[in-house]
């Protein structure tokens, strides 16, 4: 279902393969694979100490797996050094805006892998930045603070900025890791919808951890359930049940 509804390519934007990472002398990731497609909103679920962040981390380049491979656009993560900035966005928790920098500004840091180092050092973006910039400040619905300070502004607001920043990337992937668990529940929701609506009209995809399985089934295509450091299931979201769910939150106590 999720793929007819949401036009996903043959090929996949995201290819994470039996995924392995040791922490501290423990296993937290063991032989996990996952893929998403262009257009794709995949929603990851699991217990506290599953191994979400870790994945995510591994996914986005901030940490090398032990064994396995993440390709994008079937490059490795690894092999893309400054060409990460240009195809994989991250939307974090706590939204990590420069909170002294207008929402403009912190929108622009979001064109740093376009531009030449002298440029990124000095805040020197073109008309054509800054009006992309806008452009992304205008599709999140927070235009009219584009010259306040990111402290200033409520959390929705910051995650929106957040997510304007990952668009000026003009990424193929968005990695969000519990982009609304700092939120209320409205404000978590108008998140969620913007992030569907993105990788259904960019063709963006988008691989988000969640704690709230109800937003995951009413948003996400697919719900990839992690726990124990593996995948316990793959599913379209309509099929993850009440069964489904004990058996991811289960197997941590199991």
């Amino acid at each position: 279902m999720a793929a007819a509804a949401t036009g996903v390519n043959a090929a996949p934007r995201l290819v994470a393969s039996h995924v392995g990472k040791v922490l501290a002398g423990r296993p937290v990731l063991q032989d996990v694979s996952l893929t998403t497609g262009a257009h794709e909103f995949v929603a990851v679920l699991g217990p506290s100490g599953a191994g979400k962040t870790t994945l995510f981390r591994c996914l986005t380049g901030l940490l090398a797996p032990d064994g396995g491979s993440v390709r994008v656009d079937g490059t490795e993560v690894a092999e893309l050094h400054g060409r990460l900035r240009r195809r994989v966005a991250v939307v974090f928790q706590q939204f990590n805006l420069v909170a002294r920098l207008t929402a403009l500004e912190n929108v622009l840091a979001g064109r740093l892998g376009h531009v030449s180092t002298w440029r990124g050092w000095l805040r020197c973006f073109t008309p054509a930045d800054r009006l992309l910039a806008v452009q992304c400040l205008d599709r999140v619905g927070v235009l009219a603070q584009a010259d306040q300070r990111a402290d200033t502004l409520s959390g929705g607001q910051q995650q929106r900025i957040a997510i304007a920043r990952a668009l000026a990337q003009q990424p193929r992937l968005i990695v969000a890791d519990e982009p609304v668990s700092s939120l209320d529940p409205a404000s978590g929701a108008g998140i969620l919808e913007l992030l569907r609506g993105i990788a259904r009209t960019d063709g963006v995809a988008v691989v988000c951890s969640l704690h709230q399985v109800q937003f995951a089934r009413l948003y996400a295509d697919r719900i990839v359930g992690l726990a124990q450091g593996q995948v316990a299931m793959d599913v379209p979201a309509t099929a993850f049940d009440s069964a489904a769910f004990a058996q991811v939150y289960s197997a941590e106590a199991a």
